[in-house]
């Protein structure tokens, strides 16, 4: 009876496993030497596989759920172990698979990526970001990744995972020839490009990279000084003149600041400086000047008949053109407007008068 007991405490009548981990990826259900019952209950939690292996070969994989382990619902078992209907137990190894995602995963790049950027020529650039990713098919990543250890985290995988990022970033930059003043405003776009390059690789291990995140792209210091210059420069492309007037009435300001002579020096040229501007601004008002034609130049007044528009003489009593008798005063031949003995548009209603 003693050796009945003993050998019924050496089957296993119930497999379940919780993860007290957060970044356990597969866990080896420790047998102790112990067979499994034939009959006996698997408990699948929600963000599990589980997956049996005979003999290094990957056997029957479960879902989540509560198993009942019966003959029916191990065929690969049941055929590699050729167990019968009057089998009371059987040998194998059990994992336990997270399917759940393993997020806040950090990735830098080691050492620059050098690009060929149209304004900049060659350059290096460093990056960094975050990336998630899951078990996507629980078999294929036991026998491409984890193999037979009893136990399998994250970090194992992510060195390998951050390699394939970074060097699917520098396939992406290369191929798509993007400017890095471009792809430095648009990181969100590119991490979706990005995204869909590396995820093959990922795939090819059994997992899937659920999200990626380029948080900054950094340039050497030379260039980041060129772009903050060209930044400028453009901002200010349409108002040099104003610039440059505003500056020099700053260095004034700061001239007039300083004693002795040393002051007195800084006054003189900041001085000189404003001469020539004030002497190119009324240049500048005096051309404006001269191209506008003078009042004094404007031809003599004229009578405009109200019947033809016909123009008149000032003292025209009569239009020579049609005979009409003419106002005292030049009026408007469309409303009837007084206007100036030079007007060439009426002053009311616009129209031209000949």
């Amino acid at each position: 009876m003693g050796f009945f007991n003993f050998l019924k405490s050496q089957l296993l009548k119930s497999i379940d496993w919780t993860d007290p981990s957060p970044n356990t990826m597969v866990y080896k259900y420790p047998m102790e030497g112990r067979d499994i019952m034939i009959g006996s209950k698997l408990t699948v939690r929600e963000s599990q596989v589980a997956i049996f292996m005979v003999k290094g070969k990957i056997a029957d994989v479960f879902q989540p759920g509560i198993h009942t382990l019966v003959v029916n619902n191990i065929p690969i078992l049941s055929s590699l172990l050729s167990l019968g209907r009057d089998k009371k137990a059987f040998t194998a190894d059990v994992f336990y698979v997270n399917t759940k995602q393993f997020t806040n995963q950090k990735w830098g790049t080691t050492n620059p990526i050098t690009m060929r950027d149209k304004d900049f020529g060659s350059i290096r650039i460093r990056g960094y970001g975050s990336f998630a990713f899951k078990v996507n098919d629980a078999a294929l990543f036991l026998k491409e990744v984890f193999g037979t250890n009893s136990t399998y985290t994250s970090e194992s995988v992510a060195n390998y995972l951050k390699s394939i990022l970074v060097s699917g970033i520098s396939d992406t930059i290369a191929e798509s020839k993007i400017s890095a003043l471009d792809l430095a405003s648009n990181l969100l776009e590119f991490s979706k490009v990005v995204k869909e390059q590396v995820n093959e690789q990922f795939t090819n291990l059994g997992l899937t990279l659920s999200n990626l995140v380029i948080e900054n792209i950094s340039f050497p210091e030379q260039v980041e000084k060129a772009i903050d210059t060209q930044s400028s420069m453009g901002v200010l492309k349409n108002s040099m003149d104003t610039y440059t007037k505003f500056k020099a009435a700053e260095a004034i300001g700061d001239a007039a600041k300083n004693p002795g002579m040393a002051g007195m020096g800084a006054q003189l040229g900041t001085g000189m400086a404003l001469g020539e501007i004030v002497k190119e601004t009324i240049k500048s008002s005096t051309s404006a000047k001269e191209e506008k034609p003078a009042e004094a130049a404007a031809p003599a007044g004229k009578k405009f008949c109200p019947e033809c528009g016909a123009a008149n003489t000032p003292k025209a009593k009569f239009c020579a053109e049609c005979g009409k008798k003419l106002a005292a005063e030049n009026v408007c031949p469309e409303c009837g407007e007084k206007l100036a003995p030079n007007a060439k548009f009426c002053g009311n209603c616009g129209k031209k008068l000949k």
